[in-house]
């Protein structure tokens, strides 16, 4: 059935385009974030782990969220790793040791280039596009980013 939800087919497309690199990233940020959980250690060790699976826990919800509404708009979301890999602008981390702060400062680093990209998008979807609807959704996802970073940079003492 045709999607009619007072967008044009091509501002859907276009949006969609928007929501499937943050889909993407948001997968990169998923999986480096469940990483470091797994290969954590050192003194603040339980700290961390916990945090990190905070973190990776509200980044699969987010992940779910930016899925759907690409289907609300009445296009198909992306769902394979191939897929991820070619939409993403993050950068992976592999396995392996790693020091705890250079850990947190990864994953800040990455929630902040989320947050710049979304700050653009915000632009494109609201004043170009005209999908309210995708700004107050994107807006409260950089929110989110925002406090995420937060918490990563007062962990780091900074």
């Amino acid at each position: 059935m045709k999607t009619n939800i007072g967008l044009p087919a091509k501002a859907r497309e276009q949006t969609a385009a928007i929501l499937s690199k943050l889909l993407a990233d948001e997968h990169v940020l998923y999986v480096k974030t469940r990483n470091f959980h797994w290969n954590v250690t050192g003194p603040h060790f339980s700290a961390l782990h916990a945090l990190f699976e905070e973190q990776y826990n509200a980044l699969a919800e987010t992940i779910d969220e930016i899925a759907e509404r690409i289907r609300a708009l009445g296009e198909y979301a992306p769902g394979s790793m191939k897929e991820f890999s070619k939409l993403a602008r993050l950068k992976e981390a592999s396995g392996g040791a790693l020091a705890d702060t250079k850990m947190l400062a990864a994953l800040l680093a990455d929630h902040e280039a989320i947050i710049r990209q979304l700050r653009a998008d915000l632009t494109v979807t609201g004043d170009k596009l005209g999908d309210e609807g995708t700004t107050d959704f994107l807006t409260s996802l950089m929110e989110s980013h925002e406090k995420t970073a937060w918490m990563l940079r007062a962990t780091l003492g900074g």
